[in-house]
Order: C-alpha cells, then structure tokens, then sequence
C-alpha cells in the first residue's frame, strides 16, 4: 500500500511507476528505435505520457470499467496506453498485430471496447472495416499518421499527438481528476482482458484483477519467482513478443514497473536477431520457436562458414553438448569440469557466438507458452546461457512453476512457485492452481469461468501433467490434445512432436492418429535450413512446396523421423508422414496469434493428405 495525501492506495504498476519518477526522475525506463537511432525515455517522461493518456480518457469519456483497446507492435505507446487505461480505472484489452479483420471485429465486440488505440493505416483499416460490428467503438486514435492524415474523413479517428493536446487541456482543467482515480482502485478492480489463444472455439476474455497482477509482481518479481537474485535497475530486457499476451506483459511492463528494468523495444520481429546483438539483455524470455530458430540459424551458419572455422565451432560444441549433459544432471550447478572447460571455450568459441546471438550478457533466460525439447534447451546451457522452463497461463496470472537456478530439471517446468497451491487430479492427471493469482473468470461468460474455476478455488489448467522427483512437475500433453489410437492406448502427442522440431530441418510436427490404427505427422520443414541444406548439394528448387516434394527432402525428412521413433515404443511411433503444402500461417486459420497450431483447423485443411497416408 502506498500513502498518497493522507489515504491508503493501493499498490499498482501505475503507483510504482509514479513512484520511480518521483525518486530517479533521469534514470532510463526505455528505449526504442527512431530512424535507426536509439532513443531514451526516463521515468519522469514515461510518467507524464502516462498522466496525460490519463487524462485524455476522461475527456474522452472513458469511466471505471470501460474498456481501452490497443492493436499495435511493441512500443512506449502501448505501455503508455495500457497504464493510462489503468490509471483511470478502466480496462486495457490487447490485439495482436497479425489479427485479421474478423477477429479484429470479435474482439473489440467481444470486450466492448470504447477507445482502440491503432498503430497504422493496416490497423485503422481493419477497425474502419469492421465498425459497423462494433457499437460501443467511439474513437480511433492511430499512432503513425502515414496513409491516414489527409486520405480518412471520419470523426471517430483522432491522431496520438491530438490525444496527448487533449490530455494537457483536460490536465490543465481538473488537474487532479486521474490521481482521485488513483485512489479509488480496489483490488478486485479488474485492469486487463487477456484473451486465450483461440485452439478449440473463439478467445475468451481472461479479467486479472488489480489484486492478480499484484501477487505475480509480488512473487514472479520483487520474490525472485523466475530470476535469483531478484531483477532490478541494472537489468535489461528486449521487448519483442507480443504484449497483449500475459507473459511478455510479465517480462515487459511488470518487471519494468516494480523492478526497475529498462526495456528495450524490438524493432519488428524481424529484427530481433539484431537488435539482441545491439541490446545485450541481461534477462530474456522466449517462446519455443524463438528458441528453435536460433538454434536452426545457428546451424545454417555454422554449415557456410569455412572448413578450418567450421570444424573449430564444431569440436567446440561438442564440447558444450558435454557440459549440457553434465548440467542437467546436476540441476544446472557447474562442476569443475564444466567451470574448466567453459573458460576455455569462451575464448575460442562461446564469447564469440554469444555475443552474435545477442545473450553474451545474459544471466537468466526462459523459455514458455508451449512445450520445447529438452535439447534444445541443453544446447543453451551447454555455451553458458542459463536456460529455465517455465509454466503458467493468463487464468493464473503466469503463476504456476519455474525451474529455479540451481535446481533445473530438463524435461520438467520446475517447481511450484513459493506461496501457491498446486495439485495434480489423481484421476485424470489434471493440474491445478490455487491462490490469488487465480482470475476473476472469463468476460461475460460465466459458464465457461464455471468450467475451469471451481468452487473451491482451483483452477482447471487443462494441463495433464506428474511429479518428478516429489519436487518438479511434468507436463506430459494438454487434455484436449491426448490420443487414444484405435487399440486404446493414450499418446501424448507433443513428446513425439518436440522431439521432431528439435531438429534444425523441421518447423511443423502434427501427430494424428486418435481411433486409429497408427500414428501419423503432417511435418513442415524450416524453409531457412532445408534451403541451405539443398544449396551446399546443388539441389535447385523454386518455391517452400517444390522444396518439400523433392525426393531427396522427404530421404532427410525420413532419417530424422526414424532417429525420433527409435526413442519411443511401437505404439507411438510415426508410421507415416506427408509434408504440409505451405507454411502455417495466422490469418489463414492455422495458427493461433501466438503460433499455436490449431490441431482441429489443421486436421480439416488438410483432411486429404491425412486420409491418404492411413488409405495407403
């Protein structure tokens, strides 16, 4: 609680932003890029952008409880947005950038947002398109002025510079009209809709509450709940997935807010790969085909480079594959081997591609939001990134487990965070979490809130999962997903599809084969490695489909899927594979924004081929 003219506030990422730019008004909050240039906003700047979104709400008409929605990239922006929204009582709703109109129109339907705060003309037109199907949308405020200023009549558009005019005016009108807001939030307030990723029928609003991002900013951060010791000032993070999902608003505003850490902003998920090199973070969080990208880039430079390079980096990772398998037996303490024999390796090789992977200073890295292969998580602990899974979902705030530094186990999520309950359902292996990290339920629909919280306070996760050691815990598929073939055994299909993306070659794995007589996988390859790898063998080819229907493709394809069935029993090898015709894609309906393969979607797409592999 913090004291404020007398009262008692409550705590919030809008208070501890307030508070650092009253108490180190110079220091750096951010920084982004503006015509290739680095630029620094500090506390005191971020706090005055935030006063004024604030303020031009109220102008706006936006009272407690309305909903702001912002559908922009990564940017101050959006932070200024969503705490401005805060401030005000209301309710910040994210989109991600790569939403089609459609689901554009759902959402802001959906949620009842009153204001969008727009990036670009792509942006506006997908509001303008779908207005019609929105009757609580009352302004559009976009950000880049480009194609729109001049071209768009339209009195619901407004640009951010006349957002910020208007909140001075109102400002200068009832100057302390946002802090008397301030001071009326409740805990039970809800400040954001987080909406689910969408696999198995429309997103749902997930409500956190003020007391909700609280608690994970009390135990994820100021508790050290992921990093040992806790973050502060001198960290650095890179901003680059998208905000609207709850971890990166993690790694993003709430670290930043209650730790102090600066944040780099990403240029565009293209560039990340530079802009980590330009950054150096010290702290980086990443989902499994970020990780699974890096490592593929790695490979596919490591094959250009020259013979003499080629074979040095070679014996060297070798020798970090050692190290790996001797840090995960040990939980990630090193031994003296792996002390030795990494000083060594940093000044012939792990200085040098750390640093061009951008992770040359980062002392805590985690991977999340889906199941990745344990070695690809060996490979970044072998060349000295600390490397932790970790699990949690909106419904809870991001809080469930963690591997802790010094107590990894490969294969596991970690262990359940400090003051939190959780248990697996003896019947069906379902994992729960209860504690105050657990969501206020879905937005306006309590019967599917019914279906996942229950009277007792646990929260259904959908997660099946088990112990390992008493202590870590497993996830072995989610509920939804698990097949049970024709002869009734249960697979997990995401073990055999991790194990098959572990390979530098293959981007898509989807195992089918529930009521079937066997397993079966719709594969697609890493268009990047796949097209080097035909390059070094003067194999000409045209597109990603003529790639994938060469005969010495499906030969690569077929080693590595029988290399993956050697590790598993007959009943859950793949017996079958046919290569996915195109790269998956959100817009088209088989992704989820946050690259979830849409299991269902992709089974109907593709119905032909997968009927064809079980015909032959």
């Amino acid at each position: 609680m913090t004291t404020v003219t007398g009262q008692l506030m409550t705590a919030t990422i809008v208070t501890r932003v307030r508070e650092r730019a009253r108490n180190a008004p110079a220091a750096v909050a951010m920084r982004h890029k503006d015509f290739g240039i680095w630029q620094e906003v500090t506390w005191a700047a971020y706090w005055t952008q935030v006063e004024l979104v604030a303020h031009a709400l109220l102008a706006l008409g936006v009272e407690p409880g309305d909903r702001v929605a912002v559908h922009a990239e990564n940017r101050p922006e959006w932070l200024y947005a969503d705490l401005g929204t805060v401030a005000v009582r209301g309710i910040t709703v994210g989109l991600y950038p790569t939403n089609p109109p459609a689901e554009v129109a759902y959402l802001l339907a959906d949620s009842g947002a009153k204001v969008l705060i727009a990036e670009d003309q792509e942006q506006v037109d997908k509001a303008l398109a779908v207005l019609g199907e929105c009757p609580e949308l009352r302004r559009i405020v976009y950000l880049e002025p480009r194609g729109i200023r001049g071209r768009y009549d339209d009195d619901v558009l407004m640009s951010w510079p006349e957002l910020l005019a208007l909140g001075a005016e109102h400002r200068a009108e009832r100057p302390g009209a946002v802090e008397r807001l301030m001071s009326q939030v409740a805990p039970d307030d809800v400040m954001t809709l987080i909406y689910t990723s969408g696999t198995t029928g429309p997103p749902k609003g997930v409500m956190l509450t003020v007391g909700n991002v609280e608690f994970a900013v009390r135990t994820l951060v100021l508790g050290g709940g992921f990093t040992s010791p806790p973050p502060s000032e001198r960290d650095l993070t890179l901003s680059y997935l998208p905000l609207c999902h709850v971890a990166e608003r993690a790694f993003t505003v709430w670290f930043n807010a209650a730790a102090g850490v600066q944040v780099n902003f990403a240029e565009s998920i293209d560039t990340v790969q530079a802009n980590l090199r330009e950054v150096q973070p010290t702290i980086l969080f990443g989902v499994p085909r970020i990780w699974e990208k890096v490592l593929a880039q790695v490979d596919i430079k490591l094959e250009s480079a020259s013979p003499v390079k080629r074979a040095i980096t070679r014996f060297w990772l070798r020798v970090a594959d050692r190290a790996g398998d001797a840090l995960a037996r040990t939980g990630g303490r090193h031994t003296l081997w792996t002390r030795a024999a990494y000083a060594i390796g940093w000044v012939f090789c792990y200085r040098s591609l750390r640093e061009r992977l951008g992770m040359r200073r980062v002392r805590y890295a985690a991977s999340g939001a889906a199941p990745i292969a344990p070695g690809v998580l060996k490979f970044y602990m072998g060349i000295g990134v600390p490397m932790h899974e970790v699990y949690g979902m909106s419904e809870n705030t991001a809080i469930a487990t963690a591997n802790r530094p010094g107590r990894v186990r490969l294969g596991t999520v970690g262990e359940p965070q400090p003051g939190i309950e959780l248990k697996i359902d003896e019947a069906t292996g379902e994992i729960m979490t209860r504690h105050p990290g657990n969501f206020a339920g879905y937005w306006r629909n309590p019967r599917a809130t019914a279906d996942v919280l229950d009277a007792d306070g646990w929260l259904h996760t959908g997660d099946v999962g088990e112990f390992v050691e008493g202590t870590h815990v497993r996830i072995t598929d989610r509920m939804k997903d698990i097949i049970i073939t024709a002869g009734g055994k249960n697979i997990a299909p995401s073990e055999i599809e991790n194990a098959l993306k572990a390979s530098p070659y293959l981007k898509e794995a989807v195992v089918i084969g529930d009521q079937r007589p066997y397993l079966v996988a719709l594969i697609g390859i890493e268009l990047d490695t796949v097209g080097e790898w035909a390059r070094r063998r003067g194999l000409p080819y045209t597109t990603y489909r003529d790639l994938s229907e060469k005969p010495e493709t499906r030969e690569l394809v077929q080693r590595i899927v029988d290399e993956v069935n050697g590790r598993f029993a007959r009943t859950e090898q793949v017996k079958r594979f046919a290569f996915l015709p195109k790269e998956l894609d959100h817009e088209d309906g088989e992704l989820t924004a946050t690259q979830k393969v849409k299991r269902s979607a992709i089974a109907k797409l593709f119905e032909d081929l997968v009927e064809g592999m079980y015909a032959r």
